[in-house]
């Protein structure tokens, strides 16, 4: 092929798809998009950036509002209220500043403290704890799984709420220190002290229930 016929045929190849000759690789699927860039797509209309955006958000605030709530219904409304306020902030959020994860959990936090506040007491229904997955555990194993969530959130409601939600972003969650320290807007070393006093806190409540929740014989 001459040099002009083969110039020729890189600049059709450049039109139809091709780039100094290297197919052009599609975008991303909307669902391997971050967080703030389909926040972004909502603000601007998108309707299935909010739809990605809600699907992959809600069951995390769901289980969170749940930890620190210890009731279903309650946790139910929180992450409601949580994500329309999530919706409201689209127009106004500013990539680069926040994780929107780390926003959305210090909204589920104030939440949760406001309505703990507000209905102080009580005890964690049961049909409040989620149910098990659906295998084939036998009867007695689910039970024992549903009295280990019952004891565990029992033994997180009794914990101070800064140390509860300290325990339950780092041990639950999962989330690193730093990362708490943004939500909770206090020091690493106040996240360690916190998650430290939680944690001995609970292996206290439950040291007494090892055998009755079926932990004696584990290792």
């Amino acid at each position: 092929m001459t040099g002009a016929r083969a110039r020729a045929s890189l600049v059709k190849q450049s039109r139809g798809g091709y780039r100094c000759g290297v197919m052009r690789m599609p975008f991303d699927s909307i669902e391997d998009l971050p967080d703030d860039a389909l926040l972004a797509r909502f603000a601007d209309g998108d309707a299935a950036a909010a739809r990605v955006l809600t699907l992959r958000l809600t069951p995390r605030v769901m289980a969170h509002a749940f930890r620190l709530l210890g009731n279903r219904a309650e946790a139910e409304d929180v992450t409601q209220e949580a994500m329309l306020r999530l919706w409201k902030q689209a127009h106004d959020w500013r990539s680069g500043e926040a994780k929107v994860t780390t926003w959305l959990y210090r909204v589920v936090a104030n939440l949760c403290i406001d309505r703990r506040r507000r209905d102080r007491g009580g005890s964690v229904a049961l049909d409040a704890i989620p149910e098990p997955p659906d295998g084939r555990a036998s009867v007695a194993q689910t039970m024992q799984e549903r009295a280990r969530a019952d004891a565990l959130q029992a033994a997180l409601n009794a914990l101070p709420e800064r140390q509860r939600q300290a325990v339950v972003l780092r041990h639950i969650d999962g989330l690193s220190n730093p990362e708490i320290a943004e939500i909770m807007e206090i020091t690493v070393e106040a996240v360690e002290s916190l998650t430290s006093r939680g944690k001995r806190t609970l292996s206290a409540a439950l040291a007494g229930r090892k055998e009755e929740l079926g932990y004696a014989d584990e290792r």
